[in-house]
């Protein structure tokens, strides 16, 4: 036994703790823990108890326990149901370089799905008990509070979610249904102020019943999606694509998008750009592809852009960022890519690739697609003053097309397309 222990305790307090955690508690002489749970303790211990208040206080924990151990004074830490699970064990643990105790309760996890009669092996665990995050929009990026959620629940029919004031149930609602989810699809389940008199169940609930709903505090949420088919990962019939009307031929067409994407070679949690996104086809099937990683996109035509916003709306694909502008605008607050297309350049090509090659993480591929001579041989002449290694693939596709009762081919337009590969050595 050490004389540092974390202490899960829930609601109910006093009453729901083993006998082991409460000799601890009686045995300790310092006591750290939230106000709220230190008042559910209080009663119960001697008078002589110290306590440390951490509501607001977090960062001190560490230290007031340091300091109480270099005293010879036990220490007991108050946390919420299972330390171990989205609760301060894995944070406290790397602070202290003392051993340390821990004593779980039940987890909210395991006490909500008790109380909807819901099986939980199978269930992801994530949380948007963090800082307020603002509502969600279709082109928030990793760094929006509520993006590790959304991407849990795109990749997983049930997900748990321990919430916050701010990032409450009912915000994360409004954020599924701007996402493109459906009630028919989608239903929360919220449960509030668990083991307490005033507990409330609110199960099954609609998407836009519970946008609108305030929530009693604390609560949790249990989201269940069915699931479906979808979208294939790529592939896609271009026609699948809003796109302009009467089209113009500014979207990555289906044969050159499948060899683009092979040439990409993406990780599941890649970092991909899109220069040029045109109607979004390359960088939301390059999205599919690595669904544990991000596609950031810039697009300079406004009809385009709205069409690509459209369809990540339509494929529900939360890890998709556009931005408005023409490249390099924008690129400067982007993280460095493992892998970029080009697919428009803005008659900034050049310098596109000098930018690209310099921040290229080692490894990463660019991929560019070009109908023109001229764009070909700015691209290749760029490459060539940079020293970089490239290769070309002329790409000459033919559809069938209905001529009377039969059928003919129809050729598409060439594309070249060029890769390059920015290697370690080159990176250093």
């Amino acid at each position: 036994m050490t004389d540092c222990t974390l202490i899960g305790i829930l609601d109910d307090g006093w009453g729901g703790l083993s006998d082991a955690a409460r000799q601890r508690l009686l045995a300790a002489s310092v006591v750290i823990g939230a106000d709220r749970t230190l008042d559910l303790v209080r009663p119960h211990l001697p008078a002589e108890t110290a306590y440390h208040d951490m509501d607001g206080a977090l960062a001190k924990v560490a230290e007031w326990t340091l300091t109480a151990l270099a005293e010879s004074r036990s220490v007991a830490i108050l946390a919420t149901g299972d330390p171990l699970c989205h609760g301060l064990a894995a944070w406290l643990t790397g602070k202290l370089d003392t051993a340390i105790d821990i004593l779980p309760n039940l987890s909210t996890l395991q006490l909500a799905c008790a109380r909807f009669r819901q099986p939980w092996q199978d269930i992801k665990i994530a949380s948007i008990h963090c800082q307020d995050a603002g509502e969600w929009h279709i082109d928030a990026t990793p760094q929006h509070g509520i993006y590790p959620a959304m991407r849990a629940i795109a990749l997983h029919p049930q997900v748990f979610l321990f919430t916050g004031p701010d990032n409450n149930p009912a915000r994360l609602a409004r954020a599924l249904l701007t996402a493109g989810y459906v009630s028919d699809e989608v239903r929360l389940s919220v449960a509030c102020r668990l083991h307490l008199p005033d507990e409330q169940l609110f199960p099954t609930l609609p998407l836009e019943q519970a946008a609108q709903m305030d929530f009693p505090e604390p609560n949790v949420v249990l989201v269940q999606r069915k699931e479906s088919p979808g979208a294939p990962s790529f592939g896609l019939d271009d026609l699948e694509y809003l796109q302009r009307s009467p089209e113009k031929g500014l979207i990555t067409k289906q044969e050159a998008r499948a060899l683009s994407l092979a040439k990409l070679r993406l990780r599941p949690d890649a970092t991909v750009w899109d220069i040029g996104a045109g109607s979004g086809s390359m960088g939301l099937e390059a999205a599919r592809l690595a669904p544990h990683g991000h596609v950031w996109a810039i697009e300079k035509n406004d009809g385009d852009a709205a069409n690509a916003r459209a369809n990540a709306a339509r494929f529900r694909l939360s890890n998709y960022s556009l931005f408005d502008g023409k490249a390099p605008q924008h690129l400067d607050t982007w993280p460095n890519p493992d892998a970029v297309f080009i697919g428009g350049s803005g008659g900034e090509l050049a310098e596109l690739i000098h930018l690209i090659l310099g921040r290229l993480n080692p490894g990463g591929r660019l991929v560019m697609n070009f109908v023109t001579l001229e764009n070909l041989a700015t691209a290749t002449a760029a490459l060539k003053e940079l020293g970089a290694d490239w290769d070309v693939v002329q790409l000459q596709a033919s559809r069938s097309q209905p001529i009377l009762d039969m059928h003919r081919m129809a050729a598409q337009n060439p594309v070249w397309i060029v890769t390059t590969t920015r290697t370690a050595a080159e990176n250093a």
